[in-house]
């Protein structure tokens, strides 16, 4: 096939790319570094990320995209083009057809964004695909079943709870918290109770070294610590703490009870038939942020219908992207296209 298809699961925290008939072939993260003045990029992904935090006055490190949505349309454009380049070849004759996932409780403004940034950055045909519906297939869910099927994606920037069946979606509810927000709450927690001011990439380090949605009785007793390092709030200069596990769970059970409330909302709406599929089968979790330590306990406890992440939760948007994009007649219904 002369014309490549190309699948991205375009995350406020990641970018994955995925290649028809190749699988996927990059996973940076959405980060772009440009200069102060011009706006001119000059890193994208990987590159711009070991930046974040660590940039003179002239280069700023960046994330373009907030909650899932495009924040930045002209830096998000750039990026687009940059991972569409890496992964078609820059000397292509043939425009590539892409296919991009966006949250389920976008406006249709942001839709449109997302359709117009991607056919400028060289589509020649640009498809949209809900992240829930995206997962679901990922995950190897049985969406076309006559049967009710939960999913919960917990990505970067927001979560994305929907309830399919019949290959589409019947209830969904996007909740604007995700990982970054569970980065922000360790930050702001350290700077609160420790007088230590720390910077995106060390909360993230603590979050996934020992991060904890559910402490047992046994963890208690014997909790996981940290030596974090960053500067005293109060003298400004460098200081060293030691952080435990107790102190990560105290600051992380406000957005981790959000995410829980976004899930409740759907199993509120969802119709009684498709409700007691859900109790029989569980939920399934994907994206990055469901990896957080013991969350699926969390969530079983707090909804009462047992949930299970799914294996390679990370790359499960991604590869239903890639399952929906190599079978557009059977997914037709379910993708927008431009």
């Amino acid at each position: 096939m002369l014309n490549k298809r190309i699948g991205i699961d375009l995350g406020t925290a990641n970018t994955v790319v995925y290649v028809a008939g190749k699988g996927i072939v990059l996973n940076e993260p959405t980060v772009v570094a440009v200069t102060a003045e011009e706006n001119k990029v000059v890193a994208v992904g990987r590159e711009a990320k070991e930046m974040l935090g660590r940039t003179p006055g002239n280069i700023v490190a960046l994330r373009p995209l907030r909650d899932g949505v495009i924040a930045d349309y002209t830096i998000t454009e750039a990026m687009l083009s940059y991972f569409i380049d890496k992964a078609a070849g820059r000397s292509r004759i043939f425009k590539p057809e892409v296919m991009i996932c966006i949250p389920s409780g976008v406006t249709q403004v942001e839709r449109r964004a997302v359709l117009d940034a991607t056919m400028a950055a060289g589509a020649k045909v640009a498809y949209l695909i809900e992240e829930p519906l995206a997962a679901a297939i990922g995950a190897r869910v049985p969406i076309a079943q006559a049967a009710g099927h939960m999913v919960v994606d917990i990505g970067g920037g927001s979560t994305e709870c929907a309830v399919i069946s019949l290959g589409g979606v019947v209830v969904h509810n996007s909740v604007r918290v995700g990982g970054n927000k569970i980065d922000e709450a360790i930050a702001n927690h350290t700077k609160k109770k420790f007088n230590l001011l720390i910077g995106e990439r060390t909360a993230e380090e603590i979050k996934i070294t020992i991060g904890n949605a559910l402490l047992d009785e046994k963890a208690k007793g014997e909790e996981k610590k940290m030596e974090i390092r960053g500067r005293d709030s109060v003298t400004g200069l460098p200081r060293t703490i030691e952080m435990t596990e107790i102190a990560v769970n105290e600051a992380i059970a406000p957005v981790l009870n959000d995410i829980i409330g976004g899930v409740k909302g759907v199993l509120e709406q969802t119709p009684p038939e498709l409700a007691s599929d859900i109790i029989d089968k569980g939920i399934v979790m994907a994206g990055g942020t469901s990896l957080l330590n013991n969350f699926d306990k969390l969530m079983t406890k707090a909804t009462g219908v047992p949930c299970h992440v799914a294996e390679d939760s990370l790359l499960c948007v991604v590869r239903g992207t890639g399952v929906a994009l190599e079978n557009i007649e059977l997914y037709k219904r379910s993708i927008a296209r431009k």
